[in-house]
Formats: C-alpha cells, sequence, structure tokens
C-alpha cells in the first residue's frame, strides 16, 4: 500500500503521532500510536477484530500515556508526514 493512500485513509500506524481527543480530558494532545500491548487487545487483534486499541507513549518520554485508546479517539497528526 502506497503512503498517498495511507495518508488518504487516515490509517494509523504503529510509531504515527497522533492527537488523543478521548475521554480522559488532562492527556489530549500529541502522541505516539503504539499497539496495546495488554493480552485482551493483542487477543482481539489475533481473532481479527476490527475493534484495533492503542497504547500512547509520550513524545518527549515525560508521561504515562492512556492505553486500551480506540481509533475514534484519535487524529493521525499532520506532523507524521
Amino acid at each position: 500500500m502506497s503512503d498517498t493512500l495511507i495518508r488518504s485513509l487516515d490509517l494509523i500506524e504503529p510509531g504515527d503521532l497522533v492527537i488523543y481527543h478521548g475521554s480522559i480530558r488532562g492527556l489530549h494532545g500529541m502522541w505516539i500510536a503504539i499497539p496495546c500491548p495488554c493480552q485482551i487487545c493483542r487477543a482481539m487483534d489475533v481473532l481479527g477484530l476490527p475493534d484495533t486499541r492503542f497504547a500512547l507513549g509520550d513524545p518527549w518520554g515525560e508521561l504515562p500515556g492512556p492505553h486500551h485508546v480506540r481509533r475514534e479517539s484519535l487524529t493521525r497528526s499532520v506532523a507524521s508526514g
């Protein structure tokens, strides 16, 4: 799949910068998207369920980020290129 097509679909890939706008208001802002490493989220992925969840990492390494984040709570940052 080409980079242009991925960007046009607004897909989030591991390592992309994203803007979190979910239910935890104090954590809204820019994060790095990482596939959620918990057993439940990994099992859902292995089963092919479409509800991919993410763990969010702080780009500056200062804050712990939220886990089990739904795709709907994220917007791919234009800074991801």
